[in-house]
C-alpha cells in the first residue's frame, strides 16, 4: 500500500491521499449533497453525469444504455440505478 500524503485542495480543504487521484475528498462529499436525483450515483457517475450535462432524467432519456455506458465513470453498476431513477419518473432510456 502507498503511503498517504497530505494534499489541499484549490478550496484548502486539508486530506491525505495514498493514490495520484486529485480529487478532494471532501469537496466530493460537498457536491454528493448537492447531487440531487443522481445522489445515489457513485462520484465518477456522478462527475460523468455533469461532464456530459445531463442535469434532469428528461435528458437521460436522451440517450441509449450503450451511450451511456460510454461516459467515462459509467459503468454497469450505474444502470439499474439510472434506470430506477427513470421508472420512477415513467421514463426509460432511448432505444
Amino acid at each position: 500500500m502507498s503511503q498517504k500524503t497530505k494534499r489541499i485542495c484549490k478550496k484548502g480543504h486539508h486530506y491525505f491521499k495514498s493514490s495520484d487521484c486529485p480529487t478532494c475528498p471532501v469537496c466530493e462529499e460537498e457536491r454528493k449533497s448537492g447531487a440531487g436525483i443522481f445522489s445515489d450515483l457513485s462520484a465518477p457517475a456522478r462527475r460523468a453525469m455533469e461532464n456530459n450535462h445531463i442535469t434532469t432524467l428528461e435528458e437521460l432519456s436522451r440517450y441509449t444504455e450503450k451511450e451511456i455506458l460510454q461516459f467515462h465513470g459509467i459503468g454497469k453498476t450505474s444502470l439499474p440505478i439510472l434506470r430506477k431513477l427513470l421508472s420512477e419518473q415513467g421514463l426509460v432510456f432511448k432505444i
